[in-house]
């Protein structure tokens, strides 16, 4: 037990730490109990009434709110500045947000999450981006960026923790790390041509899925001959197999085009490989040679090798006999690939006799054509028919619009022709998407006087977009006694695409939805 002594220097000690005014109402209450206590003994008194009335006082004390404590401030700035203003500031500037009670400004969470993004109040870490010499400086909040992200919950408040104000991360873009920084902060997605694939590496890396789809959207949407190469190794990279499937897609119906891109250079080995044994690959054996000389090339500067024959034909190693060189024209091996160099001499004389000899050598080529793809045909007329004072066309334009649930790859038309024995026709086609031309060819056909249609090309296939309208064009010169169409369909199901059909103000020449020319559109899908 502590005695009265311990209890009242206790006692006293709280009693001196007390304000002022507390200390007075102290002093007149303890003045009263000892006038009204004298005939009893200090000794034998339990407890000080001083210590009572500083209880009492403790208890019945009026708390001070948050708001008593820390009154507001009127801001600093002008009544003039907006949240807009603050928020484009922070975003731009990498600065403080200068107005007290800042938070005010913004009514959600989400809009005072982002005030964060990218700033320097409150940051608990920094992340220094970027490869040596090409680094960016760039704030964090721990708190903010493990709701975000499950790796950065594990990097931040996981069993292996490390506790470090700066972290370097050398494999990831600057920008792509911003971008996937805003959308963790911001709830936003901003991505951009030149910085994508970053982003969808850091977003796959920190394992923002929602991030990585955008990514992977925004490249199946901007997927094109030019880039399908170069993404279709990246695809595979990060495992992503509906976009692996669009690329493949794009390779096969314009191959020629995709073969010839710079991009096509980029890619590795692997997917060399790969895109060599392609069975469906729609494009002339000649072009799939020429294309391979031309990665060798760009690979010998990336392996600092000199630009010779011998070193074009040792990057390529096994690759090179995966071109069907067995399958090209005459023409183009004797004028392309035996005066390459990069065939032996031995290899050059058994291709020439597995051309022209009844026993054909055996040959590390492959030596069975591809399959390239099917064209389908979509018919929009139910019948065809001629007039005896003959269909017209003295330079006119036959025209017809036309759109699909699907994305396809326009091949050419299907013309109709002479109906009184054979003939010879001139045709410009063309293929517009609001009023920009995006294939044309002008060639000639041959027409057997029968009402079949006879199909005429662009030299390169064109990716059609879905629920988008175009314009299919001809202007025709030749026997001008030719078959027409009638009882045309506003809409047919060709296969698992729906293609609708509506009248073009291009046509000058009587061709619309229900007769006339361009009676059928080629396409692959």
């Amino acid at each position: 037990m502590v005695d009265d002594k311990e209890k009242n220097m206790k006692c006293l000690t709280f009693f001196l730490m007390l304000p002022e005014t507390v200390k007075n109402r102290s002093k007149k209450s303890s003045k009263k109990a000892n006038t009204s206590s004298s005939s009893s003994s200090s000794s034998s008194s339990k407890l000080p009434p001083v210590c009572y009335e500083i209880i009492t006082l403790k208890t019945k004390k009026k708390k001070k709110m948050a708001a008593d404590i820390f009154p507001r401030k009127k801001p600093a700035t002008s009544s003039s500045t907006t949240v807009q203003q603050y928020h484009q500031q922070n975003l731009s500037n990498n600065n403080l947000i200068p107005a007290p009670n800042w938070q005010g400004l913004y009514p959600t969470i989400r809009e005072r999450n982002a005030v964060m993004f990218n700033n320097d109040l409150m940051a608990d870490v920094h992340f220094v981006v970027g490869p040596p010499g090409g680094t960016q400086r760039l704030p964090g909040h721990k708190y903010v960026l493990a709701v975000g992200s499950s790796v950065f919950h594990a990097m931040f408040y996981g069993e292996l923790a490390e506790d470090k104000d700066e972290i370097r991360i050398p494999d990831v873009e600057p920008a792509a790390f911003l971008a996937m920084l805003k959308y963790i902060y911001c709830d936003e997605i901003d991505l951009a041509a030149d910085t994508v694939l970053a982003t969808l590496y850091a977003a796959k890396k920190y394992i923002v899925p929602h991030l990585a789809r955008a990514c992977v959207n925004f490249l199946e949407t901007s997927l094109s001959a030019k880039n399908a190469c170069v993404l279709l190794s990246q695809s595979c990279l990060f495992e992503e197999p509906d976009l692996t499937q669009r690329c493949w897609e794009v390779i096969d119906a314009q191959a020629e085009l995709a073969l010839k891109s710079e991009g096509f250079c980029d890619i590795d080995f692997q997917t060399l490989e790969s895109i060599l044994r392609r069975e469906t690959l729609n494009a002339k054996e000649i072009v799939v040679f020429e294309a391979a000389l031309n990665w060798a090339e760009v690979e010998c500067q990336r392996q600092d090798l000199a630009l010779s024959i011998e070193n074009k034909r040792k990057v390529l190693g096994k690759a090179l006999y995966l071109i069907r060189i067995p399958t090209m024209a005459l023409d183009d091996f004797a004028n392309g690939a035996a005066q390459s160099g990069v065939l032996t001499l031995n290899e050059t004389n058994d291709i020439f006799l597995w051309y022209t000899a009844a026993k054909k050598p055996e040959l590390q080529f492959v030596s069975k054509a591809r399959k390239g793809l099917v064209p389908q045909r979509c018919h929009r007329f139910q019948s065809c028919a001629y007039r005896s004072n003959q269909w017209r066309y003295r330079g006119r334009c036959d025209s017809i619009q036309f759109a699909v649930d699907k994305r396809v790859f326009i091949a050419g038309f299907g013309l109709y022709g002479s109906s009184c024995g054979s003939a010879e026709y001139s045709a410009k086609i063309e293929l517009k998407r609001q009023g920009v031309v995006l294939g044309q060819n002008l060639s000639k056909y041959f027409s057997d006087g029968s009402s079949n249609t006879f199909p005429v090309w662009f030299e390169y296939p064109v990716q059609i977009e879905p629920d988008t309208f175009y314009t299919a064009s001809v202007i025709l010169d030749g026997n001008e006694l030719s078959y027409f169409g009638q009882e045309g369909m506003t809409e047919v199901q060709c296969g698992k695409v729906t293609v609708q059909f509506q009248c073009s103000s291009d046509s000058t020449n009587g061709t619309g939805v229900q007769g006339g020319q361009i009676p059928e559109l080629i396409f692959y899908a």
